[in-house]
């Protein structure tokens, strides 16, 4: 034996030392394959429960935010029964004629989903994509009718979410995701019983817009036409503007965008907030034609060749803004919920959630942010061990909706007007 003189055999406390030792080596060794082996079959239910796993997810409102969020939840590969609610019936929303423009962050997003505009009726500028609202729902409608194959996919038009809907349905086929995307108008949140406290913060800029409807005209999507460091001449109503911009520390000027088809167009103007005597002129006054004048001119300026310009006939039919007012953001304050007793995951999208009191084609973009982060949500719900998983998942949903909200509160403008 090691550490003996040669030829002296060890004594019988010694032979039980090394007979322990020997055994605690293989209960120590015994002891880490059992854990080696319960960690990997762990990990492998683990992993095959989470691949296994699918949820019902119900989404409630069809606009662009809503079948997107669907589309969202088909791709995250964790649905197993989707349904997509709405009160009003499919001509109602399939005849819309509001364009939107899609900005790139928007397309690439669409893209991901397996979006693809080279089959959808619109216009590219400036990587943006110009279609109209009812164009671009009825094609999210026709994939949601081809995902049918590997989803049980059911939408459900003219159907109005109420809690005796939610709870006609059989216990075991009851959503575990709720996406409440109904609009700024919708009552779901209020029959879920999420507060409707929401914060309204400024956006430190004013802004007015204007509509006109010219029914000789087509309804086809238009590129948006953007102008920027707009003064105007009010020195018939005693604003002497001229004097303003001559001076080294004077503000930018106003940013206009004519938008729309050639039939329905709408125009935004905004300034960054500021004190000059032409903002407070146009934050005050009390003549209703200013604003009018302004953006009489304004659009016979900018507006493309080939449609007309506004004259003393067509300018009846034009709407706008009184005067300046302070754009402001509002957005819930409780923007994702759990509901305990159902063990449902609630998130609220689009103008549900956050809306700009000033409308500059931009609520789809706005809508779109919050998405991003619904996939991760309806994964980690459906792969959840305990109650403890969806909650942490429903903070950081609130988490990313307060940063779309702030991100929006600080640049929104920036992408939708002053670039």
């Amino acid at each position: 034996m090691d550490g003996l003189p040669a030829g002296v055999a060890p004594s019988p406390g010694e032979k039980a030392e090394e007979r322990y030792r020997a055994l605690a080596y293989d209960t120590a060794l015994s002891t880490l394959a059992a854990v080696l082996v319960y960690a990997l079959l762990k990990v492998s239910l683990d992993g095959f429960r989470q691949w296994r796993a699918r949820i019902p997810v119900l989404v409630v409102g069809s606009g662009p935010v809503g079948l997107t969020a669907a589309l969202v939840a088909v791709r995250s590969g964790k649905v197993l029964k989707l349904t997509v609610l709405d009160e009003r019936c499919r001509s109602a929303l399939l005849c819309r004629p509001q364009q939107i423009a899609l900005d790139p962050r928007s397309v690439n997003f669409l893209l991901g989903l397996g979006v693809d505009f080279d089959n959808m009726e619109g216009c590219w500028h400036n990587e943006h994509f110009f279609t109209r609202i009812g164009v671009f729902q009825e094609y999210l409608l026709s994939i949601l009718e081809q995902k049918k194959q590997r989803v049980d996919v059911k939408v459900q038009l003219g159907t109005k979410f109420t809690e005796e809907y939610l709870r006609r349905i059989p216990h075991g086929q009851r959503p575990r995701v709720i996406v409440v995307a109904d609009g700024s108008c919708g009552d779901t949140c209020s029959a879920l019983g999420i507060s409707s406290d929401y914060t309204a913060e400024s956006c430190h800029a004013y802004g007015a817009n204007a509509t006109i409807e010219r029914l000789d005209q087509r309804q086809v999507p238009t590129p948006e036409i953007r102008a920027h460091n707009l003064y105007f001449d009010l020195s018939a109503y005693g604003v002497e503007a001229l004097r303003e911009l001559r001076n080294p520390g004077s503000k930018p000027g106003f940013h206009l965008k004519i938008y729309g088809t050639f039939r329905n167009r709408y125009m935004a103007l905004t300034c960054p907030a500021s004190d000059t005597k032409m903002v407070r002129f146009l934050r005050h006054t009390a003549n209703s034609s200013v604003m009018k004048n302004i953006f009489h001119q304004s659009f016979n300026a900018y507006k493309t060749d080939i449609e007309p310009r506004l004259n003393d006939v067509t300018l009846h039919s034009l709407q706008c803004s009184r005067r300046l007012f302070e754009i402001q953001l509002s957005h819930r304050r409780v923007s994702a919920a759990y509901i305990e007793g159902d063990n449902v995951a609630v998130t609220v999208e689009g103008e549900a959630a956050r809306v700009l009191n000033f409308d500059t084609g931009c609520g789809v973009n706005l809508g779109m942010r919050g998405l991003e982060s619904v996939g991760t949500l309806i994964y980690r719900t459906a792969t959840a061990v305990d109650q403890n998983d969806i909650l942490e998942a429903l903070a950081e949903k609130m988490q990313h909706s307060r940063q779309v909200a702030e991100t929006c509160k600080h640049t929104g403008l920036v992408e939708a007007m002053y670039g």
